[in-house]
């Protein structure tokens, strides 16, 4: 294979259709843009979403939810997680280094799912008191 035998892809190269060249190229005249208006002007064209004046959708229709921009620093980790990890001692730093929460979080927050049957020692992170109950049913601590 050589630069100069290099070529598109067969269907990735289209014709370009050149308007408003004379009545025998069949896109004379009006060029494809029919016969007045606002369209079939030069510069002639209306905002995304304008409805000719009527009040537009995205205004009729009411404002709806929120988008929390501190949830991006949070995350949850479950005990069903902690039980897979199997270390004595868990920090924010370990469950970083084992991939469990993003390198951006904050805050963690280890929730009642699954089981923990191993004592784990859960050190600069948060529980809920069910999650709290059983790690210290199962011999382990929060602090």
């Amino acid at each position: 294979m050589e630069l100069n035998d290099i070529k598109p892809a067969d269907g990735a190269k289209h014709y370009k259709r050149r308007v408003g060249r004379g009545i025998g190229s069949g896109l004379g005249k009006t060029a494809g843009r029919g016969h007045k208006g606002q369209k079939s002007r030069a510069g002639g064209y209306h905002k995304v979403g304008f409805e000719g004046g009527q009040m537009p959708l995205q205004r009729r229709l009411p404002k709806r939810g929120f988008k929390s921009q501190s949830a991006k620093y949070n995350a949850e980790v479950t005990l069903a997680d902690l039980q897979r990890l199997g270390a004595a001692e868990v920090d924010m730093l370990s469950l970083k280094q084992a991939g469990l929460v993003g390198e951006m979080i904050k805050n963690v927050k280890v929730i009642k799912s699954g089981e923990l049957k191993t004592a784990v020692k859960v050190t600069g992170i948060l529980a809920t008191a069910g999650a709290k109950a059983a790690i210290e049913a199962a011999g382990g601590s929060v602090a």
